[in-house]
């Protein structure tokens, strides 16, 4: 057995022999490996913890990693959150290592082994989530992690860094109100992700504070692409009584709300105004250039990789950290009052 891999009298071969296992299979524990029986993970697990074992801090001939894990790598939205962890990662001396795996919910089982291979300085995980056996493992070797979830709602126990959907919702329809649009649709993300409904929660208050109803038939759920964003809309401009104003979840869906406008006869904005949400490069240049709510994405994964690195140092508070960043909306040319040709 390696020295490093002790914490004062505690070895593995002690802790081995409290488990009543042998020294491989305490090993392979540490590394996450998957072929080790639960019970006996869990009693490894569990010793572990009670003599606050701690592998060796790493080796200085290793290259020192920031991991970022997302569930799709195919959208700008990534792009942003990937400037922010590489420029903190580079500033103290860090390589960004990039990882797809597992649904929008959590990453897939075979992530965990690969990553306590690699010993990065720490994971940011782009999910709502993450379970609790993946987090006993990280935790067991050390490896801090902190999740960027924009709806505001991940464990209790997990570091986060989150961006304020609620409100953005509702400053996307308070404009649109404000404008003189009545009768408002909006197009969120899925229905089974945490800031999409925060969105929509946000539109919901907006309206109700204006005292306007909030039509089942003008919400639609899409998928936060422009080709949902372009099937909602094109559903919704097909009603008997169409929206005069669509508020899309995503720049994306945006983009795609004004295709299906341009499909129908209608322009932007003089038939139809259009909000989407983000900010992204895009948004500028489209035509007609997007209003739109700013989400601070780059901001999220600086202050997430910031957050990360003061875990590994032990400088964070010993509770788990929330911050949440706050929206703006940026008005441009997509939107105008009703009616207006």
């Amino acid at each position: 057995m390696d020295k490093g891999d002790e914490l004062g009298r505690v070895t593995l071969a002690d802790v081995a022999r409290e488990a009543e296992v042998s020294v491989s299979t305490v090993s392979k524990v540490l590394n996450g490996r998957t072929d080790v029986s639960a019970p006996t993970r869990v009693r490894v697990e569990r010793i572990l913890r009670a003599h606050d074992y701690r592998r060796a801090a790493r080796s200085s001939a290793e290259a020192p990693l920031v991991e970022i894990v997302f569930h799709e790598l195919d959208s700008l939205w990534a792009m942003e959150l990937l400037r922010g962890v590489e420029a903190v990662a580079s500033e103290h001396g860090a390589a960004m290592v990039v990882t797809r795996s597992g649904s929008r919910h959590a990453p897939g089982p075979e992530w965990i082994e690969a990553v306590l291979r690699r010993r990065p300085l720490g994971v940011v995980l782009v999910f709502s989530g993450l379970p609790p056996e993946l987090k006993r493992q990280l935790r067991a070797r050390s490896i801090p992690f902190v999740i960027i979830d924009p709806a505001g709602n991940p464990d209790p126990d997990v570091p986060s860094v989150g961006s304020a959907n609620w409100a953005g919702g509702l400053a996307a329809t308070r404009h649109l109100i404000e404008l003189g649009h009545r009768r408002i649709a909006i197009v969120t993300g899925p229905a089974d992700t945490l800031c999409s409904l925060a969105r929509l929660d946000g539109y919901r208050s907006a309206m109700s504070m204006a005292g306007l109803g909030v039509d089942p038939a003008l919400t639609a759920f899409g998928d936060f692409h422009a080709e949902g964003g372009f099937a909602r809309a094109k559903e919704l401009l097909e009603l008997p009584k169409p929206p005069t104003a669509i508020f899309a979840g995503s720049d994306l869906q945006a983009l795609g709300v004004m295709e299906a406008a341009r499909v129908c006869g209608l322009r932007v904005p003089e038939d139809l105004s259009v909000v989407g949400y983000d900010d992204l490069d895009i948004a500028q240049w489209s035509s007609p250039a997007l209003t739109t709510v700013r989400q601070p994405l780059r901001e999220m994964g600086e202050q997430a990789t910031r957050l990360i690195l003061a875990l590994r140092a032990g400088e964070a508070p010993a509770t788990p950290t929330r911050l949440e960043l706050s929206t703006t909306l940026v008005v441009r040319s997509s939107t105008v009052p009703p009616g207006r040709r």
